[in-house]
C-alpha cells in the first residue's frame, strides 16, 4: 500500500472510529447491554463516564483525520489505550458467565480497533513534518 493510499484509509477510519465512539457506543449499550453495558441495573455512573470520555475521544479523531500525521501522538494513544482497555475488560469477561457477551462486543471491537488503526498509522518522520531534535 502507497503511503497515499494509507494515509486516505487512516482518514476514512478515524472518521469512522470517531463517529462510532462519539454517537454510537450509547445505541449499542442499549441494543445488545450484554456486549456493551457493563454493571446494566438501574443507573450506572461508570457507563456515563465511559460515554463521556469515548465522545470526547471520538470528537478529537474526527479532528485528527484533517491531519492524521500532525496527530500521531492522538492516534497511538487510542490504539495503546483501545489494547490495554479490551485487555482489562477480556479478563474481567470471564468474572462469570454475565459478562462473556463482552469478549465479541466492545473487547473485539476495540482489539479491532487499535489494530486497524496501528496497520495504517504511518511510523517515521514523513516529508512536510519536524522531527524535534533534544
Amino acid at each position: 500500500m502507497t503511503e497515499a493510499n494509507r494515509i486516505k484509509y487512516l482518514r476514512i477510519v478515524l472518521v469512522l472510529v470517531g463517529l462510532t465512539f462519539t454517537f454510537g457506543i450509547w445505541p449499542l449499550g442499549i441494543v445488545w447491554p450484554s456486549g456493551w453495558s457493563w454493571h446494566t441495573e438501574g443507573r450506572s455512573y461508570y457507563y456515563e463516564m465511559i460515554l463521556a470520555i469515548y465522545a470526547t475521544l471520538g470528537v478529537f479523531l474526527i479532528l485528527a483525520a484533517r491531519n492524521p500525521l500532525a496527530n500521531r501522538s492522538l492516534i497511538w494513544f487510542t490504539v495503546w489505550s483501545s489494547i490495554t482497555h479490551g485487555g482489562v475488560m477480556a479478563v474481567q469477561s470471564f468474572d462469570g458467565n454475565h459478562n462473556m457477551g463482552h469478549l465479541w462486543g466492545d473487547v473485539s471491537a476495540l482489539l479491532a480497533v487499535a489494530a486497524v488503526l496501528a496497520w495504517l498509522t504511518p511510523r517515521g518522520v514523513t516529508a512536510g513534518t519536524k522531527q524535534l531534535s533534544a
